[in-house]
């Protein structure tokens, strides 16, 4: 985090913790819900949830050093629960019907998963 100092970035993030940068390869996966339309038999039709998640994902983010080249991320720590984060407000900005999106889970690894759905109580406290 460019708003820690070093030590405090050596034990916060650990062997996350580089200087230089260093990347991930996320699986996201992407809920939807909502009633089904009795006509299509689908709450959303797949290949529409594909072309907001390209737009969102694959264009935006794929091979990208997303602390440099992501605007988001110019003032915002790139941890996993910051990406689901910022996948789901984008998406959200390309669905048609955004109240749809229920959930963004984000794999960092087979052990580190995060998801996000959407609103929360922000009178909770921060984790220390």
């Amino acid at each position: 985090s460019p708003f820690l100092s070093e030590h405090e970035n050596e034990v916060i993030y650990g062997k996350c913790n580089n200087v230089w940068s260093h990347g991930h390869n996320y699986n996201v996966e992407v809920t939807v819900r909502g009633p089904v339309n009795p006509l299509t038999g689908m709450v959303m039709n797949l290949e529409d949830l594909k072309d907001c998640m390209q737009k969102v994902l694959m264009d935006k983010m794929d091979h990208k050093n997303i602390d440099k080249q992501v605007d988001y991320f110019h003032k915002t720590v790139s941890t996993t629960e910051n990406v689901a984060i910022y996948i789901f407000n984008e998406l959200k900005k390309h669905m048609s019907n955004p109240e749809l999106l229920y959930e963004v889970k984000v794999h960092e690894t087979d052990k580190n998963v995060m998801c996000f759905r959407g609103e929360y109580d922000e009178n909770v406290p921060a984790a220390s």
